[in-house]
C-alpha cells in the first residue's frame, strides 16, 4: 500500500475512488486513494486545485461516501461522522448567536457533559488558544484569526483522537497565518492528536507536517507521499534552512506539473 505510516495505524485509506455524476457526464475526483496514517502523525495533503484533496477529507469525516473503497479508523469502516474525528473549515463554523465559551461548551453538550467539568474543560482550551479575555464576545466581535482560534479550541475540547483541517487558515493575512501554523504546532506537541491537514500552501504543508502528500490532477491520486525529517519545535527560521527550501523546490515543483496537467 502506497504510504505507510510509521508507528500505529489509525486511519487506513484502501482503494477509494469516487465518482459524481455531472451534466456531462460522469466526474472522477478520486481514482484509487490508498494511504495509512500513523497514531498522532501529522500529514499534509497539497495539489492542484480539483484533485479530490477535500473530497477526500470529507470521506474521512464521514461526510461523503466513496464510490468504492473505504476508509477505516482503528480498524473500523467510515461510514457516518464519529466523535473520533473533529473537522476544522476555513469558514469557521462558528455559531453568530453564542459567546466564544458557548461555542467551545456545544459539542461538550452534546456529549452529556455537565457543570462543573463544562466550563472548566471550555476554559483550558480557550486559554489554549489564547483567548481568555475573549470568552463572553461574540463571532462577530473577533477578527478572523481569532474565529478560527475558536474553532480550534472547539474542536480540541470533544477529544477526538483524528483532527480533520481542510485549508483552516486558507482565509487569513499572511502575518496572521503564520502565527496560527506556529501556534497550531504548539498545541499538537502539548495535545498529541493525529492531524490531516488539506492545503494549497507548500510552504505551510512541509512546516507543519512530518509526512507531505502529493495528489495528481483529476483524477485525483496519491502521486508521492515526501517524508519530512525536519525535528520540532519548527519556527519560522525553519524556512530558511537548506533542508527545508530543498523540500520546498521538490514538492513545489511536483505540483506544478500537476498544475500543468490540469491546464493542457
Amino acid at each position: 500500500m502506497a504510504g505507510n505510516a510509521s508507528g500505529n495505524v489509525i486511519v487506513t485509506i484502501d482503494h477509494v475512488e469516487k465518482i459524481y455524476q455531472g451534466r456531462s457526464g460522469e466526474v472522477v475526483a478520486l481514482n484509487g486513494v490508498d494511504m495509512e496514517i500513523g497514531e498522532n502523525e501529522f500529514v499534509c495533503v497539497v495539489g492542484p486545485s480539483g484533485c479530490g484533496k477535500s473530497t477526500l477529507l470529507n470521506i474521512i469525516a464521514g461526510l461523503e461516501k466513496p464510490t468504492s473503497g473505504r476508509v477505516c479508523v482503528k480498524g473500523k469502516e467510515v461510514v457516518n461522522p464519529g466523535s473520533e474525528r473533529g473537522v476544522i473549515f476555513q469558514q469557521y463554523a462558528l455559531f453568530p448567536w453564542l459567546t466564544v465559551k458557548k461555542n467551545v461548551k456545544f459539542g461538550l453538550k452534546l456529549r452529556g457533559v455537565k457543570e462543573p467539568e463544562l466550563s472548566a474543560i471550555a476554559d483550558k482550551y480557550i486559554r489554549l488558544v489564547g483567548l481568555e479575555e475573549f470568552g463572553d464576545s461574540y463571532p462577530k466581535e473577533l477578527s478572523g484569526g481569532m474565529k478560527q482560534r475558536v474553532a480550534i479550541a472547539r474542536a480540541y475540547a470533544v477529544n477526538p483522537e483524528i483532527l480533520l483541517m481542510d485549508e483552516p487558515f486558507g482565509a487569513l493575512d499572511a502575518q496572521t497565518r503564520t502565527q496560527l501554523q506556529t501556534e497550531l504546532l504548539e498545541t499538537w506537541e502539548k495535545e498529541k492528536k493525529t492531524c490531516f491537514f488539506i492545503t494549497h500552501d507548500v510552504e505551510e504543508a512541509i512546516i507543519l507536517a512530518q509526512r507531505v502528500v502529493i495528489m495528481s490532477a483529476r483524477p485525483g491520486r496519491v502521486k508521492e507521499i515526501v517524508p519530512v525529517n525536519i525535528p520540532y519545535p519548527r519556527t519560522q527560521e525553519t524556512k530558511m534552512t537548506k533542508e527545508f527550501l530543498d523540500l520546498k523546490v521538490h514538492v513545489w515543483g511536483q505540483v506544478y506539473r500537476e498544475f500543468l496537467e490540469v491546464r493542457k
